[in-house]
């Protein structure tokens, strides 16, 4: 199914790791993108951008088949 806005979703581990983004930036990525929920702010074509928390945290831009509803 795909990915709504307002969506609460993570991120899932295996399809980001050795993805093109994780190539092209610093691949240590912050727990938190994979262990909590983060709520889709808006959409643009393949990708998502998310934010992560109540605590202040950068929201990014994440593919849609690397994210997966959260239950």
């Amino acid at each position: 199914m795909p990915i709504k806005k307002g969506e609460m979703v993570r991120v899932v581990r295996e399809k980001l790791e050795n993805s093109v983004e994780a190539k092209a930036s610093d691949p240590r990525f912050p727990s938190y993108i994979f262990e909590t929920q983060g709520e889709v702010v808006d959409l643009k074509g393949d990708y998502a951008f998310v934010k992560f928390g109540k605590v202040p945290t950068p929201n990014i831009w994440l593919r849609q088949d690397q994210l997966e509803s959260f239950k």
